[in-house]
């Protein structure tokens, strides 16, 4: 099975179960962030990890399989009209070079790692309309010379 045709049956069995990530992710002891990525294919899942998703979902071996599958990581280049995604463009084309800026000015010369990285959405309560919290955590890597 493929990664698109897991998500397509993951997401179906959630909807189906009125089930959130959230909900999902607190019963496993898992990432909410960290496991829809994973069921939306962008990640691998360990093996007990995969197990444990599908089996909570109710879903055979091979949506298992398929969620320990290595992932290619390719996603359309073009700039998005989902309004919440083109946002993210939007903020990182604003601010990109900023950040880039502020980080090589306390780091050094390098890349925040998406690979020793971790995220987490949270929700903030607010009297004049409630806050999307993005933290964004990531090792940062040097380039190095040789």
């Amino acid at each position: 099975m493929d990664k698109l045709t897991m998500t397509d049956i993951i997401i179906s069995t959630k909807v189906e179960k009125n089930l959130s990530w959230e909900t999902i992710a607190g019963d496993l002891d898992m990432s909410p962030v960290w496991l829809a990525s994973a069921c939306l294919g962008m990640n691998s899942a360990p093996t007990a990890k995969a197990k444990a998703i599908a089996d909570y979902l109710g879903l055979g071996p091979e949506i298992a399989t398929a969620l320990a599958a290595y992932p290619t990581k390719i996603w359309d280049q073009a700039v998005p009209t989902d309004p919440l995604i083109y946002r993210l463009y939007e903020i990182v084309g604003v601010y990109g070079e900023t950040l880039k800026e502020v980080i090589q000015e306390k780091f050094g010369d390098g890349i925040m790692s998406a690979i020793d990285f971790s995220m987490d959405v949270d929700k903030i309560e607010d009297p004049k309309g409630d806050r999307v919290k993005l933290t964004l955590n990531g090792k940062f890597l040097p380039y190095k010379s040789w």
